[in-house]
Order: C-alpha cells, then structure tokens, then sequence
C-alpha cells in the first residue's frame, strides 16, 4: 500500500486536472452509475467523526474518514484520511491525506457550479468567511469569471483585512456590505446563523454555500425558497444529519437538480438574466475518490510515497 503526506498530495494534485474530473464524477453519479451511501457519523464531545464511501466506474473504490471539531485552534476544524481498495479483490491501495484533498475538491466543486449557474457577465465576487475554504475558493474561483472586484467579509473585522490583503481584495465591514451589489457570492462559513440574508441579495446573483453547522445555516430560509437550487446529490443533500442540508427542510427534492445533471445538460440551471441560483453543498465521497484517483496516479508516475505492507498475502 502507497502512503502519502498532505505535501505529498499538495505537490500532486493538480487543480485543472480535479475540475474536468469532477465533472465526469457527477456525471456518473447523476446517471446512476455510482455506488454511494449518503454520510454516516459518529459524534464526540466536540466534534464528529464522518465516513464516505463509494464506488465510481470511472475511479474505483475507495473512502473518507473525516473528522469535523469546530473549536480546534491549533490544527484544522476538519481532517480527514482517504484510502482506496482495488475494486477487484479489495486489496487496499493507497492511504492518504484527505485534509487538503477535501479543502481542494469543494472549492473546485463550487467553481464547477458558478461556471455552469453564474451569468456570464458576473464581475463582482463575494467571499464570505476567513479560513480554509475562503482561501481555497478564492484560488478557484479565479479563472471562473474576469472579475473586476473580489470582496471579502468575514465575523472577525482582523481576519477579513488580513485575507484581503492576501488576495488583493476589498475587505467589508459586514457581510452585508459584501453581499449587495455582489454578482457571485461564496459563502463558507462555519456559522448557525445566516450570513447572506435574501434582501442583500439581488436579482441574477449566484450563490454558493459551503459552510455546514446543523441545525443552523448560513443561509437565509427564504433565499432558499426564492433560488434556483442545484445540489451534489439529491440522496446526500436530502439526507439527515450529518449527511444532508439542513437548509432544504421543505423543499421539494424534484425541484432541486444535480450538479451532474448540468454537467450532462438533462437538466437545466440559468434560465434567465434575473435568476437567482444556489449551489448549496454537502461534500460527496466521490469528489474525494476523483481527486484521490488523481493523486494516486501522479504518485505511481513520479515515483512519489512510501510503500508498506499490510499483511503476506499467502496462496
């Protein structure tokens, strides 16, 4: 079995490489292709531990064990571990670092979404919040659309300064002021209450929401009710905690599409200039598997990793 550190994967993965993977990944998904169970949790004092399995045709076998600790300040709130089998015999593969896999695929998977929901003329980019996500969908976002501001807004005045600073962008005093006027907005807090209310937002803007802390949300319910809302998985999304969104309480899984089914175009997103869209995410296991699938292939190629054995496999 390949063992990989976090540089390891951060030296192998490859970002444009993910974004067409991930594609093909909910493609296969939304057709029916894929085996994935919605994620299951166990929960601790201070956090939870989550585990993502699937099968995906095109990457093999493989999952995630994740853990999510809000409060930690001297390591991540979430880290996690990815192994992969050989889908024939079930031999494990690989085991790696899923920390910065899991940072990397949401936002790229939030960039797949804007690409396909955003309207082509979007110039002005909102990121809501100061941490890992905020930095890892300010990267993907980049090429998304040529913006012409990029806000930044986070609970903590400091740490919204610092990032703009970072990425050469406008800090705001409150969400709200981020959000008005913002042609995309990236939402990826860790907050239980909304931070984009519906009436900052206005007519034909794009919203992404990352951020997960059930039974709370960091969205406004009735902008919810008032977007187009498109979702990794309808099985996932709809899922109790601490697989689905508790954000769509109510909502109709038929009006809701697939990222999968955009990528495919069996589904429509924008329909019209003045939409407002919602790409609300939960994190899949095959977002992971697809990165993983990549990571691994990068190894065996650069000769990259250190290789152990398990057990003697006797015939």
């Amino acid at each position: 079995m390949l063992v990989l550190t976090r540089s390891d994967v951060e030296a192998l993965l490859d970002t444009e490489e993910l974004s067409g993977a991930l594609a093909r990944a909910h493609e296969e998904l939304s057709s029916g292709a894929v085996s994935m169970p919605p994620r299951i949790g166990s929960l601790a004092p201070a956090g939870l531990l989550g585990a993502m399995p699937a099968y995906l045709p095109s990457s093999g076998l493989g999952c995630k064990l994740v853990t999510v600790f809000p409060h930690n300040t001297d390591r991540p709130s979430h880290q996690a571990a990815i192994v992969l089998f050989d889908p024939a015999n079930g031999t494990p593969l690989a085991l790696m670092d899923g920390t910065y896999i899991t940072e990397t695929r949401t936002a790229v998977a939030a960039a797949l979404a804007a690409r396909l929901l955003a309207r082509p003329d979007a110039k002005v980019l909102a990121i809501l919040g100061s941490g890992v996500q905020a930095r890892s969908h300010a990267r993907a976002f980049a090429g998304v659309r040529d913006w012409t501001e990029i806000r930044v807004a986070a609970r903590d005045p400091g740490k919204a300064d610092a990032l703009a600073a970072e990425l050469d962008a406008t800090a705001c005093a409150s969400f709200e002021d981020a959000v008005r006027g913002a042609d995309v907005v990236a939402a990826t807090t860790h907050s239980a209450e909304p931070v984009v209310r519906a009436e900052w937002v206005a007519p034909g803007t794009h919203v992404s929401s990352v951020g997960y802390n059930a039974p709370g949300s960091e969205l406004d319910p009735a902008l919810v009710r008032a977007a187009t809302v498109v979702v990794e998985s309808r099985d996932s999304s709809f899922a109790p905690p601490p697989g689905g969104a508790p954000e769509l309480e109510g909502v109709d899984p038929a009006s809701v599409a697939e990222l999968g089914e955009l990528v495919s175009g069996s589904r429509r997103g924008r329909a019209t200039p003045l939409e407002i869209t919602l790409y609300k995410s939960v994190g899949v296991a095959v977002q992971d598997l697809a990165a993983a699938v990549l990571v691994l292939a990068a190894a065996r190629e650069r000769g990259t990793g250190i290789e152990i054995e398990l057990e003697e496999i006797h015939a």
